[in-house]
């Protein structure tokens, strides 16, 4: 019997594209193109299966031109990249790579706001162009995070993650807006108090959101929300692009209606819009919040292993839809 067909569509870790050849015929990208929506179509168009990441969009369009596809693999914990809608009717299967991540994100999530808050990126620049040659007592004073109020939009895993670190670690006092609010056990682990989204920007000293991206987060963060803001607090994304209306931000910081922001994630990425560039008081990096080895490892193994359970029938291991057929 043949194996079942599959695409891995961004170049992975060699070993992982080898675990998964013992299971299927596999077509890989070990020179990391980025495909055009047409032309990851007609890669697809014979393929059972799909390896991907957040930069291939899998939406109706797509789904016409790939009859045979049963499963897509995400080797992320988003999937804004899924029409899940689509792809439920189209009886395709959608899985992602919950849990592995949760810690290394949320340490990295700190760090983005320690180091917004702290100035680290404009003092770097400025001791690089050489322009240090004296101390002075005010010289890219920043903002305390021990003691301070955190604000947490999304209380997700990683949300909890970086609760606990302000919390326990920091002295932090955390305050905390969800879609549903968390369990009293939840809450007291995290030492955490569910508030408003008003009352959280208006008395937070640093905001970190990590909300989904649906068309309802859309702009969660916009001028209105900035103007909520103190003119002393900061503002960290690693949640997604869209979240935050980037324009808007941009002449916030530049207008110095907000201290400063940290973003890992941008709308239109890998594009930055060109305003955020201009400005000095925003850290700037390249959606890299789950970027150890152990962890990038542990999420392309659990998208191989979804891809791997789904077709010796076990079923997906972290599904996100449940299309008719898999009912």
């Amino acid at each position: 019997m043949s194996k079942p067909r599959i695409l891995v569509a961004r170049a992975i870790f060699p070993d992982i594209v080898d675990r998964l050849r013992e299971h299927f015929d596999v077509e890989a990208n070990p020179d990391d193109v980025i495909w055009t929506p047409q032309e990851l179509a007609a890669r697809l168009a014979d393929k059972d299966g799909v390896l991907t990441t957040g930069s291939q969009r899998i939406d109706a369009t797509l789904l016409a031109a790939a009859p045979r596809l049963k499963v897509c693999a995400n080797m992320a914990v988003g999937y804004n990249n899924f029409d899940v809608d689509a792809m439920t009717a189209a009886g395709v299967l959608g899985t992602n790579t919950p849990d592995v991540l949760t810690e290394t994100t949320a340490d990295f999530g700190f760090a983005l706001l320690m180091a917004t808050a702290r100035r680290m990126t404009e003092s770097e620049h400025y001791l690089r162009a050489g322009k240090w040659t004296k101390w002075s007592y005010d010289m890219f004073a920043g903002s305390d995070i021990h003691g301070s109020t955190l604000g947490i939009i999304g209380m997700g895993r990683i949300g909890q993650g970086i609760a606990k670190r302000g919390a326990h670690g920091f002295g932090m006092k955390v305050v905390y807006h969800n879609r549903s609010r968390l369990s009293a056990e939840l809450e007291a682990e995290c030492k955490a108090t569910y508030v408003g989204k008003d009352e959280l920007l208006r008395t937070a000293d640093h905001v970190v959101l990590v909300v989904p991206y649906t068309p309802a987060s859309h702009h969660t963060i916009g001028t209105a929300e900035l103007a909520l803001m103190k003119p002393t607090a900061t503002l960290v994304n690693i949640a997604r692009g869209g979240i935050v209306d980037d324009a808007a931000l941009a002449v916030a910081l530049r207008e110095r209606r907000i201290a400063a922001a940290g973003l890992d994630v941008f709308e239109g990425e890998p594009s930055v819009h060109p305003d955020l560039l201009t400005v000095p008081n925003v850290v700037l990096t390249p959606h890299i919040a789950s970027a150890t080895v152990p962890t990038r490892r542990a999420m392309a193994n659990l998208a191989a292993d979804n891809l791997i359970a789904f077709f010796d029938g076990r079923g997906p291991l972290t599904p996100v839809n449940q299309p008719a057929s898999l009912r």
